[in-house]
């Protein structure tokens, strides 16, 4: 079942999914921030055709697979993909490069005329969407 969420800017009364509030986001950026975050998108469901989207925090994009993926939040000067569970992760390619020290978070800021590894990034949200699925697995251990 997708959420909906209602969108600021359609007609009066309007109901949107959250799948249709991220293509919405995409076309209003309408440059180069807006195309990184379609190309997120695309790889993402490259990796999990069945990944959830979510519209949270009004108006921040949210992927979801047996739990948060990461958000794809755009600033003037920089898309900031935050992993939920990044610290946890291995990054051989070294993709992370923002809010390094936090103890869970790990985030990929993407800048204007930069470019990502494909490959290597379609691999770090596979180790995230695996890392939630094993935590979904095994029950945590209470002491």
């Amino acid at each position: 079942m997708k959420k909906e969420s209602k969108d600021p800017s359609p007609t009066e009364g309007a109901t949107l999914t959250s799948s249709q509030l991220i293509d919405g986001r995409i076309k209003e950026l309408g440059d180069w921030r807006g195309e990184t975050l379609a190309w997120v998108r695309k790889l993402t469901k490259e990796v999990a055709a069945d990944v959830i989207e979510e519209w949270k925090w009004r108006g921040v994009p949210v992927w979801y697979m047996g739990g948060m993926i990461f958000t794809g939040e755009t600033y003037k000067a920089v898309v900031k993909l935050t992993f939920a569970k990044g610290a946890s992760l291995e990054d051989p390619a070294h993709l992370f490069n923002s809010s390094l020290d936090g103890n869970v978070r790990r985030a990929i800021d993407i800048h204007e005329g930069e470019t990502l590894d494909e490959s290597a990034l379609k691999s770090l949200i596979q180790s995230a969407i695996d890392l939630n699925l094993q935590s979904i697995k095994e029950p945590s251990k209470k002491s």
